[in-house]
């Protein structure tokens, strides 16, 4: 079966997908077992490794961290965008980071694209730097010490 689908829960969310996006008749969930079937062996050539993930207390915490921040930084940029303070400019923070992990970059670029006023940029695998743009950039440092500290801190514990 591992020969047929080699990714299965790809292949089914696939399925899942076209059925829901074209409709439940005999034709497409035949053409959506096709593809779902055919699309998954393509994964085959990238050979993603399979992660090394520890479970304990930083997988509990980054998502309520990571939950709060995003409450935050929407009500940070709300007033931003509404009362338009002067002294408040926008920049690129250059930030040094230790993950190896793809699946932690990933994560950490997840992390940072979806809190809204921070947006990754650009990844430097060779000097172990990403540029990330700061919507209220006020301390370049404060921001590398709270990336640093609050999300790729915990993503090291649970990716490395």
């Amino acid at each position: 079966m591992k020969r047929i689908v080699p990714f299965p829960l790809l292949a089914v969310a696939l399925f899942g997908m076209w059925v829901l996006l074209t409709g439940f008749s005999p034709g497409h969930v035949l053409l959506g077992t096709v593809i779902a079937v055919l699309l998954s062996r393509v994964m085959l050539p990238l050979a993603p490794e399979q992660p090394r993930i520890r479970f304990g207390t930083a997988m509990l915490k980054l998502p309520v961290t990571v939950f709060a921040d995003i409450v935050r930084s929407n009500i940070a940029v709300a007033r931003i965008i509404l009362f338009r303070p002067p002294e408040r400019k926008s920049g690129f923070v250059r930030l040094p980071i230790e993950l190896d992990s793809p699946y932690a970059l990933a994560m950490l670029a997840i992390i940072i694209t979806a809190t809204p006023g921070t947006l990754w940029l650009q990844h430097d695998a060779h000097n172990k730097i990403i540029l990330i743009h700061v919507l209220d950039l006020v301390d370049e440092a404060e921001w590398i010490d709270l990336i640093k500290n609050r999300y790729e801190k915990l993503l090291m514990e649970i990716f490395e």
